[in-house]
């Protein structure tokens, strides 16, 4: 989107045709840029062993990894905090912490700009 990448990569078993979607955005103001990779459906029925959302032209401000989704009137619930790592432009699982089960990732990355 613009000068903005957000790239999903991910490794998993299993396997049942599952729907997933990812939605791109920047705000009005260009200051900034979100990625989002989500299963509608909620939970997901994947073995994730490994993943990795990375975005490019931007450092992430914010970012969440979820177990399960939100669906009829449920809380998404989140990863616990060691088995994922956030750095300046990645979200990804941490090895040997990571308990193979995602269904969501936000990321939420503030764009460069010029002072005046």
């Amino acid at each position: 989107m613009g000068d903005y990448t957000c790239t999903f990569t991910y490794a998993s078993q299993g396997g049942t045709n599952e729907q997933w979607q990812m939605s791109i955005g920047v705000s009005e103001d260009d200051k900034l840029f979100s990625c989002s990779v989500w299963r509608p459906q909620g939970k997901s029925y994947l073995f994730f062993t490994q993943f990795k959302a990375e975005v490019k032209g931007a450092k992430i401000e914010y970012g969440m990894a979820y177990s399960q989704a939100a669906t009829g009137g449920q809380s998404d619930v989140p990863l616990k905090a060691e088995e994922f790592e956030i750095t300046e432009t990645t979200v990804a699982h941490k090895e040997g912490k990571f308990r193979s089960e995602l269904s969501k990732l936000v990321i939420v990355a503030k764009t460069p700009h010029d002072e005046l």
